[in-house]
Order: C-alpha cells, then sequence, then structure tokens
C-alpha cells in the first residue's frame, strides 16, 4: 500500500514569501514613474508647457546605482511660478503632486509641509506644486481656486485654508461660492478672484500641471521628486528630512 505523506509549509519559508512580495510591490510603484525616461528620451514631456485615487506609503526611491532615475528634468526653476516658493538656485528642488481631496495629501501639508518650509527659508530646498486632480471635479475646481489665491500672491495661505487641520474639506465647501468666501476670508479681491478662477489661462495652467504628472506615470497622491528621484506617499516627515539632508549635502560638495 501506498502511504500519501502530508507535510505543512516550513515556518521558514513564509519570511522569504513575504519579503518577495513586498519586492514586487516596491518594484511596481517604481516603475510607476520610471517610464518617465523613456518619454523624455522620445521628446513626448514637454516640460516647458507641462506643468491615483490614493496615496500609499511606499518610497520607490531606485533601490541601486543602475536603477537611479533622474527626473530632474521636471523641475522648472521658473521665477514666474505662482505655484513655487523658494529660490531658483536652491541647490534641491521637491516637486510636489497633489489633490485638494486627498487626505493623506491634507496629512503630509500639516505635518511635513512646515517642516520643508524650514529649508526653503534657509535657501536649501524650492518647492513647486503641481495639482493632479485625481478626485475629479471638485479637486479641479479647488486647483483652480488655489491659483487664482496665487495670482494675488497668496496661494500657501489659501492651500492651507483648503486642508484645515490637516483634514480635507466636504465637497459642499468646494462649490464655486464656497471657494470665493475662503478667497474673501483672506481679504483677497474676490471679483478679481472669480474672473481668474474661471479663465482660460488658470484652466490651461491646471491641465498643464494635471499632463506633467499623467506622462510621468504619477497617478496617485502625494506624488514628488526630491533632487530628480520620484517617491510616492505621505511617508513620516523624517523620510523627506533625510532626502533632503542627503541631496543638499550631495549639492554641497
Amino acid at each position: 500500500m501506498t502511504q500519501q505523506s502530508s507535510r505543512s509549509t516550513p515556518p521558514w519559508l513564509l519570511p522569504i514569501v513575504v519579503g518577495a512580495l513586498a519586492l514586487v510591490v516596491i518594484a511596481l510603484a517604481y516603475f510607476m514613474f520610471a517610464g518617465s525616461d523613456d518619454a523624455e528620451q522620445s521628446g513626448a514631456t514637454d516640460t516647458t508647457e507641462a506643468t491615483g485615487d490614493s496615496g500609499g506609503v511606499v518610497d520607490v526611491a531606485p533601490q541601486s546605482e543602475g536603477d537611479q532615475v533622474d527626473l530632474s528634468h521636471v523641475e522648472q526653476r521658473d521665477t514666474e511660478d505662482p505655484l513655487s516658493i523658494g529660490s531658483v538656485d536652491a541647490p534641491v528642488a521637491m516637486v510636489v503632486f497633489s489633490d485638494y481631496q486627498c487626505p493623506f495629501c491634507a496629512t503630509w501639508s500639516h505635518e511635513t509641509l512646515p517642516v520643508m518650509m524650514d529649508y526653503v527659508e534657509d535657501d536649501e530646498l524650492r518647492i513647486e506644486w503641481r495639482d493632479l486632480n485625481v478626485y475629479g471635479t471638485d479637486s479641479e475646481r479647488a486647483s483652480k481656486a488655489a491659483y487664482a489665491a496665487a495670482l494675488q500672491d497668496t496661494f500657501w495661505e489659501y492651500h492651507d485654508a483648503l486642508y484645515p487641520d490637516g483634514e480635507i474639506r466636504d465637497a459642499a465647501d468646494l462649490s464655486d461660492d464656497a471657494l470665493v468666501e475662503l478667497a474673501a476670508d483672506l481679504g483677497l479681491d474676490t471679483e478679481q478672484f472669480t474672473q481668474d478662477m474661471q479663465s482660460e489661462q488658470v484652466q490651461e495652467q491646471i491641465t498643464a500641471n494635471e499632463s506633467l504628472g499623467t506622462e510621468l506615470g504619477a497617478y496617485s497622491t502625494p506624488s514628488f521628486i526630491v533632487d530628480g528621484e520620484p517617491m510616492v506617499g505621505a511617508q513620516p516627515t523624517d523620510v523627506f528630512v533625510d532626502a533632503v539632508d542627503e541631496a543638499v549635502a550631495q549639492a554641497s560638495g
């Protein structure tokens, strides 16, 4: 008689399987941005004109020197860009792809952005903001309102107000009337604000910013490019501090 043996999975095999799956996830997130190199080489991305549903906590920094992706060409360094802050000559630039209906973006803006602003004040970092609007119409309306506020030199104040206490606003608070009321609360010229928010120029800029993100393969928010290297997700503040510190140190030689 032949006996059929039944053996359970060796206990040492489980960590290996879990580790392998984690590497696959990281690799997929990394290649979300990696395709942008092909776009650059074929001329598909015009960074002079161009400016997902939820953010995860995934570090897509290259895993080795051979895998390194340089996305520094995405930095515009434009003195006339109303959505940017920091010297155009800062040694390090951070491009942020965000959405005003993304709770992870709200968390990052509330907890990490103030720390990044310290680097801006020290002339070590330039931040360039790009709205991706993956959540749809409400997000796009909010991004147009933020751009209209930027044209009155109040982008960051309006941006912070769209994320009160690190939370997203209800959809009802992103109607045209609510956004104009918010502008009034910040002391803006509401007539000019309304005109700008509805203008073709602002719509073109918002569309260009969205196109930049999608051409890079950034389909989730928040996504970042720090000193040319992609990162995805509202990771702990220390992760961004370490990345900027390292980039500043490298730039200073």
